[in-house]
């Protein structure tokens, strides 16, 4: 009997190309943060059209950083959402803010903008969306509220990359925006982040504080004659991005107009054919709204048992996965800051019905049609 195909949910991209980047950098024996980061800088600024990007190790650093240069600290509220990866709230944790969730709407599964007034106190400082799966939250909306009541706006981009809202790239509209190189995300380093900014000052600051505060990184003290002698500048951390990374980066970001077209592709496949299956809500998405980045291909389950469901899919050979289990669900969240079952409905009745279907551009044509045709096989028994 013939085995069934695999097809993987996500995979990285990655070929030849970044192989003998990297190798390059390897044998160049300079492998920190040095040419190759501040390249990787400059193209990711160039791409977005932004004036500032600055290469960290994650994007859970990317916001806790930007949370840092811009003052906020303990005491202090930041509003975001709860269906997302705890990254975005363990951020404002580590500042010694509270985390302040708004509900979901239930369409395009970010922040519900209309709740987001009556959540803001004395002690909010910030606001936090979340662009989920890649599809740009209203940030015309977030940048009135804010400057209606003078709070920074931090844009968690995870999944936006290249998201556009309203003509402009996500990482060019916010205070700071946070993208990550996640290994399943749509461009990769292995583990990596960016912050991305038009603020000079805050720049400046963000390059400091990435590498333990001191003015001068190695790559800058080798250039001048080795000179060793460096101050501390500011408070710091160890959040620098590797040439290695930057290396493989630079392919990635060369790619990434090829990749997100297959991405495109293979989601309006989805789209077209899941119609077929009343079962079955594809993702929200006006056309010729915005850009949407793909990452994920959330669908919702309108009947039947969701954890069965994803279980037969994988029976059959298809890997998917479930983003998110709202954060409020968790243990940590409940005790640490007494949120419990219920405080936010929509997001948890959305949670028991989503299910993220395979989307990369390894994929072809005919794996997305295995895909449908496998859920429809599903669906039936």
């Amino acid at each position: 009997m013939k085995e069934k195909p695999f097809i993987p949910f996500s995979r990285p991209w990655i070929d030849e190309t970044e192989i003998e980047a990297v190798s390059q950098v390897l044998e160049s024996k300079w492998i920190s943060t040095g040419a190759r980061v501040r390249e990787f800088e400059r193209a990711f600024a160039e791409y977005l059209g932004v004036k500032h990007a600055i290469a960290v190790s994650s994007c859970t650093a990317a916001l806790h950083l930007s949370l840092v240069v811009t003052g906020i600290g303990v005491g202090d509220e930041v509003i975001t959402t709860p269906y997302t990866f705890t990254a975005t709230a363990e951020a404002i944790r580590y500042v010694g803010a509270k985390p302040v969730f708004v509900d979901i709407n239930a369409e395009t599964l970010n922040i519900d903008i209309e709740k987001i007034e009556s959540a803001i106190t004395s002690r909010t400082e910030a606001i936090i969306p979340v662009h989920i799966a890649g599809f740009p939250c209203d940030m015309g909306a977030l940048q009135r509220i804010c400057q209606k009541h003078n709070l920074v706006l931090i844009d968690d981009a995870a999944h936006a990359i290249p998201t556009r809202y309203n003509g402009s790239f996500v990482g060019n509209i916010g205070d700071l925006s946070s993208f990550s190189f996640y290994a399943n995300k749509n461009m990769t380093t292995g583990e990596g982040g960016m912050i991305t900014t038009n603020d000079d000052a805050h720049a400046e600051t963000l390059r400091t504080m990435r590498l333990h505060g001191i003015d001068k990184d190695a790559w800058s003290r080798q250039s001048k004659r080795s000179i060793w002698r460096y101050d501390i500048t500011s408070e710091g951390y160890k959040y620098n991005m590797t040439d290695i990374q930057a290396a493989m980066g630079l392919c990635q970001l060369m790619k990434l107009n090829k990749q997100h077209e297959r991405r495109q592709k293979y989601a309006e496949i989805y789209n077209t054919e899941l119609q077929k299956y009343s079962q079955i809500k594809p993702p929200y998405y006006p056309e010729n709204a915005y850009q949407h980045a793909w990452h994920l291909y959330i669908i919702q389950l309108q009947t039947g048992n969701r954890d069965d469901f994803v279980e037969s899919l994988r029976e059959e050979n298809i890997e998917c996965s479930v983003h998110y289990i709202p954060l409020h669900l968790f243990d940590f969240y409940q005790k640490q800051y007494g949120y419990s079952v219920g405080d936010f409905p929509i997001a948890e009745e959305v949670f028991e019905r989503v299910v993220s279907l395979p989307l990369h551009p390894g994929l072809s044509e005919s794996d997305v049609s295995l895909v449908v045709d496998t859920i429809g096989k599903v669906l039936e028994s």
